[in-house]
């Protein structure tokens, strides 16, 4: 529970009980779709069946992008895929390598070490690139920022194919922006403002599986041939933390759907080696388990290991990949644990009215971290953070923001200050000279716009049940058909007044969840709190109303089926 939490009801209006009937939902799931921003049937039907995809070809320079690659393939050139090293940068550049061997090419992978190299496309790849007879280089998540690396690889003769789909640079004057598109010869990122592609949320992993779609048909292979790829884009999908709604949430439902049936040696032999074989494969276990392994190799050692993985072509090769990611990924754990504790020292000492934008130096804190610490620390201040480390050429870090700041729109204000900048609104990457640290925190505080309202942390909930009879089966099982809920498709949350917890009992292992029957009124609900469950037990034993926030959902228990509400959020009536 944060006592500076703000409880917000979405206010949309319109006929439920009409929209219900027509599409043949509950009133109350009307509700949330149209809480979801969406307006019309069309829109809802087609979310309720899953069914969003476009079609390849609206992509600005897709086309092209294709047609340029079959060539290469035809006349037997080198092409070399380069890489991130984060779980969407790697399983885009599996989806590129796989894809183009499919159709005929002779193709590598380089990803960038992140100590050495640091992010996406740099000079010394160009370079290795030039010396090792390569004719095409294509970029995955990556290469969108990288105008002046990319113009030297073509006036040294390099071919260069752009797919990304962060941001696009802009210089901004009067007003005015005037976007940096690198002159590539071709750029397929759908955040481009001339690009037709409906939906402009795809992660680089989807980038670039549309891309391997529209070359399987330059070669006569089918689209559905590159659906093999589905599982490493709704993986990446996930975690890269990407809205769940329009397009993502379709290839999320199809991709967790095959995950849970892969084939892949590697990700087979991680997930048994994750504990979770026999287990459905869910958003959790990407997001939080499986995921951070991928990541982890990018962050302590080479995101190589992690591809590789992918590749593995025997059992002994996949499980001796798989033991290594687990085990940096442990390491990744306690390092994350030390920065965090070290910055909340340096936090204790700042005026957080004065100080709104956090920038925190930590010089010994390992650089492949930052960006998850910043991520903790955001998420206990509620305040945008730039956690700063020491890297071989001045300071290195990583930003995590609020909704109300935009820090990439932000960074573009300071970037006198930065020798290089990139991300979104919610998330950055930086460097910048150790002299001018102090200053970079200045200037991001004489600029900001935040109020202190802006601090709070805002739950958001769909409606205010007049009683528990609403949380029906029939109820909880429409809501599945909603799923999977994240980024942009939350969790349908509710929330009551006046709630007396009843024979609350802490269980689990560590006895820290808390279960009780909730009471209103005359109707009762089973419920469960695990976050701050003693807390919420503490509250229960006191005899006190409450009010709470929680989601429904059923809880299947040796055989038994029940609904029971999920608490989020609570505070005493009192």
């Amino acid at each position: 529970m944060s006592k500076n939490e703000l409880w917000l009801q979405h206010a949309k209006k319109a006929d439920f009980a009409s929209l219900g009937k027509e599409l043949g939902i509950s009133p109350i799931t009307a509700r949330i779709l149209v809480n979801r921003g969406m307006t019309t049937l069309e829109e809802m039907r087609s979310f309720l069946n899953a069914n969003e995809q476009h079609d390849p070809s609206l992509l600005k320079d897709g086309e092209k992008a294709a047609e340029i690659l079959y060539e290469k393939i035809q006349e037997g050139k080198k092409i070399r895929v380069i890489g991130d090293y984060d779980i969407d940068g790697v399983s885009a550049s599996y989806i590129l390598y796989r894809g183009i061997k499919k159709a005929g090419g002779d193709v590598d992978v380089r990803i960038p070490d992140r100590i050495r190299d640091g992010y996406g496309l740099n000079f010394s790849l160009i370079q290795n690139a030039l010396r090792d007879g390569v004719d095409t280089v294509i970029t995955c998540d990556n290469g969108i920022s990288a105008r002046d690396e990319i113009a030297h690889g073509k006036a040294e003769g390099l071919t260069v194919i752009v797919t990304d789909h962060h941001d696009i640079p802009f210089d901004e004057s009067d007003g005015e922006r005037v976007y940096r598109i690198p002159e590539a010869d071709a750029v397929v990122d759908p955040k481009q403002e001339d690009c037709p592609y409906p939906y402009k949320k795809l992660c680089g992993a989807a980038v670039a599986w549309k891309l391997i779609i529209l070359l399987y048909r330059k070669a006569g292979l089918p689209d559905w041939e590159a659906d093999e790829f589905l599982e490493n884009v709704g993986f990446a999908t996930v975690g890269d933390v990407m809205d769940l709604d329009g397009e993502n949430r379709c290839l999320v439902r199809v991709g967790l759907d095959r995950l849970n049936k892969t084939n892949n040696l590697g990700m087979r032999a991680l997930i048994e080696e994750t504990g979770l074989f026999g287990k459905a494969i869910s958003l959790y276990h990407v997001g939080f388990i499986l995921g951070p392994c991928i990541n982890a190799a990018g962050r302590l050692d080479l995101a190589m290991d992690a591809f590789e993985l992918l590749m593995a072509e025997d059992a002994a090769t996949a499980k001796e990949k798989a033991v290594h990611l687990r085990e940096l990924n442990e390491e990744r754990k306690d390092m994350t644990n030390r920065g965090v504790e070290a910055a909340d020292e340096i936090i204790e000492g700042k005026d957080l009215r004065e100080k709104k934008v956090l920038v925190i130096y930590l010089p010994d804190c390992h650089e492949s971290v930052a960006g998850i610490v910043a991520g903790k620390v955001r998420e206990k201040y509620n305040h945008p953070v730039f956690i700063l480390t020491k890297g071989k050429d001045g300071l290195k870090g990583s930003g995590r923001s609020i909704e109300e700041y935009s820090m990439y729109e932000e960074l573009t204000k300071v970037k006198h200050l930065l020798t290089r900048f990139g991300g979104h609104p919610m998330a950055a990457g930086i460097s910048l000279e150790r002299e001018h640290l102090e200053e970079l925190e200045l200037e991001l505080n004489r600029n900001v716009s935040l109020k202190e309202e802006d601090f709070r942390r805002k739950i958001r909930f769909d409606a205010v049940p007049l009683s528990f009879a609403f949380a029906t089966e029939e109820l909880a099982l429409e809501f599945e058909r909603l799923e999977p809920f994240g980024n942009g498709n939350p969790t349908p949350l509710f929330a009551m007044k006046g709630v007396m917890a009843l024979r609350a009992q802490l269980v689990g292992k560590n006895k820290n969840i808390c279960r009780c029957l909730l009471m209103s009124g005359d109707t009762t609900l089973t419920g469960v709190c695990f976050q701050d469950g003693e807390e919420f037990y503490e509250l229960a034993e006191k005899e006190v109303p409450i009010s709470i926030i929680f989601s429904i959902q059923l809880n299947e228990f040796r055989g038994e089926r029940n609904v029971q509400a999920v608490i989020s959020s609570f505070r005493s009536d009192l």
